[in-house]
């Protein structure tokens, strides 16, 4: 809303007092100032609930090519278990919640020569959340148009997950149920879990970091081919820890007893009071350990 316009339509408006105006004219003012100023807020309120996916849409965007980002959002219910597929380019977060269903976020972006034509290339790209499978659909990419969609969910901490990517990492927060995820060019990060999560990456960092004081659930396994792993633990924690690397070094910030070991480099130790069993392994990469 141009401010000027505002301030014009306010002197008027404060002009009635002055007694410059008809009583019918000063009133029809006063509504179109009450409806302006109303109209400004709610599009103050609509810039702010933006940002979200605002903030979203502005991660690994490419300002060199005319591009558009749209986030799209579903509620889908009675879906159990869960199987979802990041497509060629994109990544999966996910975070456990105390909700029944599952809540969808996806971000399609998009790049082509001009700013239309990147809009319609987003809007033509449909997302299918049918029978427990989540998928991306859109037109053939070109040279110089392409699209890509990354997914955010919400899911009941027990649920039971499969996750894929190409080109993109997987992340999983605050989770008890199960997981099967694979990754090929991608991270894998762990944050406050437990349950029965087995998964991989060819290539990728694996990020593990645990809450509590033993694992809850079956057990973790998690292995990359290239990259190295770093896992977090409280002080005190309780499991069967194996890990290992074929070539990188090990940085353990505690004192450990080895019950196993494969050429120094692959080994098995009791944390605690023992339990599941935690895996974490990798080919080419260093392996790094810490307390908190």
């Amino acid at each position: 809303m141009p401010y000027r316009f505002l301030s014009l339509l306010s002197a008027s408006y404060l002009s009635c007092f002055r007694g410059n105006f008809l009583l019918r004219a000063c009133l029809v003012m006063a509504a179109i100032v009450t409806a302006l100023v109303v109209a400004g807020s709610a599009q103050s309120r609509n810039r702010d609930a933006a940002r979200t996916g605002g903030t979203w849409c502005s991660e690994n965007r490419n300002d060199d090519r005319a591009s558009f980002c749209e986030v799209r959002e579903e509620t889908i219910g009675g879906v159990n278990p869960l199987d979802v597929d990041a497509g060629t380019n994109g990544g999966i977060r996910v975070r456990g919640s105390d909700r029944g269903d599952v809540l969808v976020r996806t971000r399609i972006m998009a790049s082509a020569d001009t700013d239309a034509e990147a809009r319609r290339l987003t809007n033509s790209v449909r997302v299918d959340t049918a029978g427990g499978r989540v998928r991306a659909s859109g037109p053939d990419m070109t040279r110089n148009e392409h699209w890509h969609i990354s997914f955010e969910l919400q899911v009941p901490r027990t649920a039971m997950l499969t996750l894929n990517t190409h080109n993109g990492g997987i992340s999983i927060d605050d989770f008890r149920g199960s997981a099967l995820f694979h990754a090929h060019n991608g991270g894998l990060s762990l944050t406050n879990v437990g349950g029965d999560l087995r998964g991989d990456t060819t290539n990728g960092g694996v990020t593990v970091d645990l809450a509590g004081d033993h694992w809850d659930g079956t057990g973790l396994d998690v292995e990359t081919h290239n990259g190295g792993i770093r896992l977090t633990l409280p002080k005190g924690y309780s499991a069967e820890l194996e890990t290992g690397t074929t070539h990188g070094g090990f940085n353990i910030d505690f004192p450990v007893t080895v019950q196993g070991s494969l050429n120094g480099r692959h080994f098995i130790t009791t944390l605690g009071s023992g339990g599941p069993k935690v895996r974490a392994i990798t080919t080419n990469g260093g392996v790094t350990i810490r307390q908190r």
